[in-house]
């Protein structure tokens, strides 16, 4: 894999973070309802950006847990013959709530049905909403992202490369071949 560009520095990862926090804050006028779930894997450290911008705008803590969509994938067969699948890392209820979704990049919507699929699964929400770093298009599924950091049109060879530092030790968003 070869690195084509820097899309994204920690800076402006950062800022596209806080930015998404004040629209989810906007959306629900405030947050009194509001629980955020980070998809596995890279997901989840922006769940927890998320959370700790809430935490600092608005001085609460929000239900924040994680949810693996192995199961609820449409292709897993081609993905491994035996997923290891772990329960969703919820301590609360999600019944009644504003869940927002949390992902790194949304690009065919795949990922985001299955998430749909998981969420239902653990208990029925007041509603869902989807915020992602990335939006890189080529969309399979009627699925959008509620909350975006940023737009970056590819072509389908292309890849965006999110890295986190819990996996990758550093933050940042690259476009590869």
């Amino acid at each position: 894999m070869q690195v084509k560009a820097v899309l994204m520095d920690e800076a402006s990862i950062k800022r596209s973070v806080m930015r998404i926090t004040h629209e989810i804050i906007e959306r629900y006028k405030g947050v009194s309802n509001v629980c955020v779930l980070g998809i596995k894997r890279r997901g989840i450290p922006l769940a927890e950006m998320i959370k700790n911008n809430i935490e600092m705008v608005e001085g609460t803590v929000v239900p924040t847990g994680t949810i693996d969509i192995t199961l609820y994938r449409d292709d897993l067969t081609e993905v491994t013959g035996n997923p290891v699948v772990s329960e969703p890392s919820l301590s609360f209820d999600i019944t009644g709530k504003d869940v927002v979704l949390v992902d790194d990049v949304i690009y065919t919507g795949r990922t985001a049905r299955a998430a749909l699929e998981a969420v239902f699964s653990v208990g029925r929400p007041h509603s869902v909403s989807l915020a992602v770093l990335v939006d890189r298009g080529h969309r399979e599924l009627p699925i959008r992202a509620d909350f975006v950091g940023k737009n970056i049109p590819t072509s389908k060879s292309e890849i965006i490369a999110v890295h986190m530092p819990a996996y990758d030790g550093c933050l940042e968003v690259l476009l590869c071949e």
